[in-house]
């Protein structure tokens, strides 16, 4: 075991820069070590079931009336959905308050959990509305918005993000304070990583510590999500994420947010099955959630035709050898007249 291993098995968050991006590199039996590692935290920290919740993503553009977004949520419900994800701009002849109204509509016409609004959606939709953006989610929070997709983070950092986007991302430290905005006003994220694309280790490493930084200072994310780049941009020469990145990356996260996050899920539509079982095996613990596509209009989602069923959770369990738990959007217990996955 090298010396990094050695001091991660001892303090999985104490280690500095250096070592993490060193744990990063890591290949071979090496790999294997530090996956099990992380395996091991995962297990003292959250034990050995995997988690799962029961959801539906609806994107605002696509939902053409007030009355079809009825049914979609009624269709969500009856189906054993506990949350709605709402993601995607609103149409561009939206009024000023329609981002508060849509989260009223669903959160006054079914009890489900309202996960909404990327944060430059948030910045979109207090600017539409003509107030801050603090005034903004403290608004649609009282309307039922319950959490907000901490996603679009990519990599916190400027010059990366420029490369990825020609530079019409929000600067990386305005996507830190509208986040910050939202755990300040009492909104639960997630949080998230794109990787795989022209970022080095170090800049993963610099990424993930300011994640921490704002975790320790708000306490406000709920999972860490790592994604590979899976859509490369026009001219962008992305290397691509190998299997040996994604297990590494993903036991470095389990390691450094150690005490900080509990929760690694396995970002299951952008990984193919053996590499979702391998770092489910190596620090994460949780698969997000079904994405239910329904009959009504299984297209009304921004991640259609990509859904998950309650044996293709339980065939994932069953090769880890672990047990199942439905989760709510924020990890509690769901009711148990609502549980579907057990």
């Amino acid at each position: 075991m090298t010396p990094w291993l050695r001091a991660a098995r001892d303090d999985p968050a104490g280690l500095p820069d250096d070592g993490y991006v060193a744990l990063l590199g890591a290949d071979g039996e090496e790999l294997d070590e530090l996956c099990a590692l992380a395996d091991d935290v995962r297990r003292r920290a959250v034990g050995d079931d995997l988690t799962v919740v029961v959801n539906r993503n609806l994107d605002p553009g696509l939902v053409a009336t007030p009355e079809h977004l009825d049914a979609l949520v009624d269709e969500a419900w009856e189906l054993g959905a506990t949350e709605v994800c709402l993601q995607g701009p609103l149409p561009e002849d939206a009024g000023p308050d329609a981002a508060v109204e849509l989260v009223a509509r669903v959160a006054g016409r079914r009890p489900l959990h309202v996960h909404a609004f990327r944060p430059a959606e948030v910045e979109a939709a207090a600017a539409r509305r003509g107030t801050s953006v603090e005034d903004f989610l403290t608004a649609a929070r009282a309307a039922g918005l319950g959490s907000v997709p901490g996603t679009a983070a990519r990599i916190l950092d400027d010059d990366v993000r420029a490369a990825l986007t020609g530079g019409t991302d929000i600067p990386a430290a305005r996507w830190v304070e509208l986040v910050r905005t939202a755990h300040r006003v009492g909104l639960r994220s997630t949080a998230t990583i794109v990787y795989g694309h022209v970022e080095t280790a170090s800049q993963q490493v610099a990424h993930l510590r300011a994640l921490a930084r704002l975790q320790d200072e708000t306490g406000g994310f709920t999972e860490v999500i790592a994604m590979p780049l899976v859509a490369v941009p026009p001219g962008v020469a992305a290397r691509g994420a190998s299997v040996r990145e994604t297990r590494a990356l993903h036991a470095v996260v389990r390691l450094l947010f150690h005490g900080r996050i509990d929760h690694v899920q396995a970002a299951w539509p952008k990984l193919d099955h053996p590499t979702v079982l391998a770092v489910l095996r190596g620090g994460a613990d949780d698969l997000g959630g079904l994405l239910l596509d329904g009959a009504l209009d299984p297209d009304a989602g921004p991640e259609a035709g990509r859904s998950l069923t309650v044996d293709d959770v339980h065939a994932v369990a069953a090769e880890l050898g672990r047990g199942v738990r439905q989760r709510t959007t924020l990890y509690g217990e769901v009711d148990p007249e609502r549980v579907t996955v057990a």
